[in-house]
């Protein structure tokens, strides 16, 4: 390594770690959101951390890339499980049922009691 060549920081390594975090906070907007968020931020990720493989000295904040890779997968699967959770819902109960709160309070209570 050249000790007299600056290291630059990490293409798109922030924007990373805030989409990471995202996919994670967007997770109850009925999964999609957050699956979206998830994808893009591992392919970007996948991106980068490949740039940073083919030389490492060149390059500083890879430890936000490995963090909002982690925090895409973990946003990934809890968006994955709301979705289904919700389209589990919908199925028992029915669209309408899900859209009048006492209606559904009601059908919760018959399913918990029989």
């Amino acid at each position: 390594m050249d000790h007299n060549q600056p290291q630059e920081q990490l293409q798109n390594s922030t924007l990373i770690l805030v989409l990471g975090i995202l996919s994670i906070v967007t997770c109850c907007c009925y999964g999609v959101l957050g699956i979206i968020l998830g994808i893009v931020t591992i392919v970007l990720a996948q991106k980068a951390t490949k740039i940073y493989a083919e030389n490492p000295d060149l390059y500083t904040g890879f430890q936000n890339v490995k963090i909002g890779k982690i925090l895409a997968i973990i946003g990934l699967v809890l968006s994955i499980l709301y979705l289904l959770f919700t389209v589990w819902m919908i199925v028992t109960f029915g669209w309408e049922t899900m859209q009048d709160q006492e209606l559904m309070q009601e059908r919760m209570r018959e399913m918990m009691e029989g």
